[in-house]
């Protein structure tokens, strides 16, 4: 909604001709789950995931490009569930400072979005509910994952991503060199039918651009890096959805979810080639 106030939408219709909008999924704010510690909300989760899967699905079948604003990272399971019916070959670029390979045995927080990209992957005690909501299980094998820009991994992350031979770009060669961080995911993505781009905000270092739900500074990525990259990854060839999440304009000072849509909207433009002779 707020990135609706921002004017995303508005430029995007502008742009694309057959510009359709879905209505919006309803909104559920996390909240301690006593029952279910280690998965905590994960009916609302579940939920959630299933009717962005359907949202998603729809508009593959029709060949239409699918852009999902969540909300935290678990909307990025329903993206990937959609898609999934669609497409068999099916890459993920998961730009976003965490790698979400957790479950709920190996963290004491219990939040799922920490665990999206684990679940996608049906690891070893995920959610059984959580990992079989798309129509194959798994939704994607390690070899369809690049974690990008990522850089706040745990010692069970980092085992995870060993045993499963996950290609990585991590947070400082993405900060050092962003076009060619990018252009490496690129030639990577290439192996594929399709592609999702996840996005999470918090990939941007909140000092430098306070927007996401997390508050970690002297983190992660500026605003510019952050932005010089994704815009190249979404000029992708095969690039099929794009998820965009923990977005809090709470957090926004004033004027940052503004430039953001600016920015993320002249990306996609010109990434897909929008205004010019392409459709969405």
């Amino acid at each position: 909604m707020a990135m609706r106030e921002a004017g995303f939408h508005e430029r995007l219709r502008a742009a694309v001709s057959d510009y359709d909008e879905i209505t919006d999924i309803e909104t559920f704010r996390w909240r301690p789950d006593r029952q279910r510690p280690n998965a905590m909300n994960a009916q609302a989760v579940i939920h959630t995931a299933s009717r962005v899967a359907s949202s998603v699905a729809s508009a593959a079948s029709e060949g239409r490009f699918a852009v999902v604003l969540g909300g935290d990272c678990t909307v990025g399971i329903g993206t990937v569930a959609g898609l999934a019916q669609v497409e068999r070959r099916l890459g993920l670029i998961y730009a976003d400072y965490d790698t979400d390979l957790q479950t709920p045995d190996t963290t004491d927080d219990g939040a799922l979005d920490w665990m999206g990209v684990a679940h996608m992957l049906d690891l070893a005690n995920s959610d059984d509910a959580l990992a079989a909501l798309g129509s194959r299980r798994p939704l994607l094998r390690p070899s369809d994952v690049l974690l990008f820009g990522a850089g706040n991994i745990t010692p069970a992350e980092h085992e995870r991503i060993r045993s499963l031979q996950l290609r990585t770009i991590g947070s400082e060669r993405v900060a050092q060199n962003p076009e060619a961080a990018a252009r490496e995911a690129l030639d990577w993505a290439l192996g594929f039918d399709a592609l999702v781009l996840h996005f999470d905000v918090d990939l941007i270092d909140f000092e430098d651009f306070p927007l996401s739900e997390n508050l970690r500074r002297k983190q992660a990525l500026t605003f510019d890096a952050a932005m010089t990259a994704l815009g190249l990854l979404l000029s992708a060839p095969k690039l099929a959805a794009l998820t965009v999440t923990e977005v809090n304009p709470d957090h926004d000072p004033g004027g940052n979810l503004e430039r953001f849509c600016e920015c993320l909207t002249d990306d996609m433009m010109r990434g897909r080639g929008w205004g010019l002779a392409a459709s969405a």
